[in-house]
């Protein structure tokens, strides 16, 4: 018999995690002290909506909570590039750094101040890390062609493509869609692709990542198992993620 798989998924969700996420690790952590196995972390990184990367602190003296995110190199990275190809402006790491003493300790600060990425996705990851949050916990990128390439084929999807020189991810159906809001889209003629473009929907996405990575536990949240298709990989067992208080707000404790 096989060790046990532990999988997570989740996109970058903010330069310090999200609590969920953290949620997420340890829960896999405390089942993997039970049965064993490998913890397998989905690196959703092929998403393209700014907002996953959202970071809410808390101030030291006020409690009061800040929104921070990343910002961009342009709109068009904003809006439609995938998170691994979100470039930084050289300027932002530093500006952010001067507000993060309203927030956390100096020993985050200086985790903060010493990641080096030009990239959305990888500062995010370089930051978790730091954080002592990955250690013993292999990590696999939805951006990967690797895994893109071994990855089974789905109905709906996403893929990745030029447009207006950057590298945009678009819906596919009829046309290649880019959703601009509401009931706007932006229609991209289609063009040949190969699988090493394509990245899945929401809803194709367990589907997507089970055919590589062959988990045997799932571990999420209540809200993520009401979407999950779980008749597309009936061989998993799915298991809820520990409570956290203020779930949506960063994870500030180093490990």
């Amino acid at each position: 018999m096989s060790a046990p798989v532990i999988c997570f998924g989740q996109q970058p969700s903010g330069f310090f995690p999200k609590r969920f996420l953290v949620s997420k690790i340890f829960t896999a952590r405390k089942l993997q002290k039970e049965i064993g196995g490998e913890i397998v972390f989905f690196y959703h990184d092929s998403d393209h909506d700014p907002r996953e990367t959202q970071t809410i602190l808390r101030h030291r003296k006020t409690d009061e909570a800040a929104k921070l995110n990343f910002t961009f190199a342009n709109k068009i990275q904003r809006k439609f590039s995938p998170l691994y190809l979100k470039r930084i402006p050289d300027d932002w790491q530093a500006k952010t750094k001067a507000q993060l003493p309203n927030y956390v300790d100096h020993g985050l600060i200086n985790l903060f101040g010493n990641v080096e990425a030009d990239n959305v996705s990888e500062f995010c990851l370089s930051l978790y890390s730091k954080m002592g949050l990955l250690e013993g916990i292999k990590v696999v990128r939805s951006s990967d062609h690797e895994l893109r390439r071994a990855a089974t084929e789905v109905n709906e999807f996403f893929v990745d493509v030029p447009y207006q020189g950057e590298i945009v991810r678009a819906r596919y159906g009829d046309t290649f869609k880019l959703h601009e809001g509401g009931d706007v889209y932006i229609d991209l003629p289609k063009v040949p692709i190969t699988k090493e473009q394509i990245s899945p929907t929401r809803d194709s996405r367990l589907k997507w990542m089970q055919s590589v990575l062959k988990c045997t536990h799932y571990v999420s949240g209540a809200g993520e198992q009401q979407y999950l298709n779980k008749d597309d990989a009936p061989e998993i067992q799915y298991v809820t993620r520990d409570i956290i208080e203020r779930a949506d707000e960063a994870y500030t404790e180093l490990v």
